[in-house]
């Protein structure tokens, strides 16, 4: 069973796959943050056949929600109402993470979803 990435952000949200057997996860996609998000995020995981998705749980140094909280928690009551399993791992450094990897570009988001969706793959079993 495939599961979906999010790495949400104000501008960007980046969009993340796992290989068919759930084992690894993928950069997919980068797409603009917006009113139909999650209609744009349903038709992804639909076309992918995906039932679960894991969304990047924004929050401080301190382990306290930052202002993006909020916005991902709408996403997350969307993504319920439309049928989806919809899980948040933490995204501590995601972002930092990617750019060490690969510089900032167009797919960075996309590689911030990945990592956000691998630590969710290792910490449940998934390797």
């Amino acid at each position: 069973m495939r599961i979906l990435g999010i790495d949400y952000g104000k501008k960007r949200v980046g969009i993340a796959l796992t290989d068919e057997e759930g084992k690894f996860a993928l950069p997919k996609a980068v797409i603009s943050a917006g009113p139909d998000l999650a209609d744009e995020i349903e038709e992804l995981a639909k076309k992918s056949k995906v039932k679960k998705i894991v969304i990047g749980e924004s929050r401080d140094y301190g382990g306290r929600e930052n202002p993006l909280i909020a916005d991902i928690h709408i996403l997350e009551r969307q993504l319920k109402e439309k049928g989806f399993e919809v899980i948040l791992e933490e995204e501590y450094s995601s972002s930092v993470e990617a750019s060490r990897f690969q510089g900032k570009n167009e797919r960075h988001d996309a590689s911030a979803a990945a990592i956000i969706l691998q630590r969710f793959l290792e910490k449940n079993g998934s390797r």
